[in-house]
């Protein structure tokens, strides 16, 4: 697995549209972990839609993602204008795929699994911490440390105990 911390210089207009909608988000508690822009061409200017996904601990509420929709819509028409925007704002889920490393800093006290490709196997554990290099897991046999060259995949585990109180 890759760790690839985001970069606010980016000329990619995708990303830059995340960084404008990320303060935003967090202001509101949250935290903006994906955003997929997909365009489709059509009559007239086409459409763009986008998947947000939100995290914090605890539970996201579906009024939560009606919030995040409506206060970041005015900046997505901005965003593109004279497009038709389908917007859908969703919580990470129980068990979400981690597509990238950068994403294990949000789940710190989380249980999370993660296929070892030194082992071929699963490790689970709490979260407890993470740097750009590894993580470090406590699970049954106490403190793993795991360099992300050897994490082949990995998701957050719902049936774990968590630290976090969600």
């Amino acid at each position: 697995m890759l760790f690839t911390p985001r970069r606010t210089e980016t000329r990619d207009p995708d990303a830059q549209v995340f960084f404008s909608l990320e303060p935003l988000i967090r202001g509101m508690g949250m935290a903006l972990i994906d955003l997929s822009v997909f365009r489709r061409k059509g009559r007239g200017e086409g459409s763009v839609s986008l998947r947000a996904v939100v995290y914090r601990n605890g539970v996201i509420s579906l009024e939560d993602c009606a919030r995040v929709h409506r206060a970041i819509m005015p900046r997505l028409e901005l965003a593109f204008p004279g497009k038709e925007i389908n917007l859908e704002v969703s919580s990470t889920g129980i068990d979400r795929i981690i597509k990238d490393g950068s994403e294990f800093a949000h789940y710190i006290g989380r249980g999370v699994r993660c296929y070892r490709t030194d082992i071929s196997g699963w490790t689970a554990g709490i979260l407890l911490a993470v740097n750009e290099k590894e993580i470090v897991l406590e699970g049954e046999g106490g403190e793993t440390s795991l360099p992300y060259e050897i994490i082949a995949k990995a998701r957050l585990d719902g049936s774990a105990p968590s630290k976090t109180g969600g």
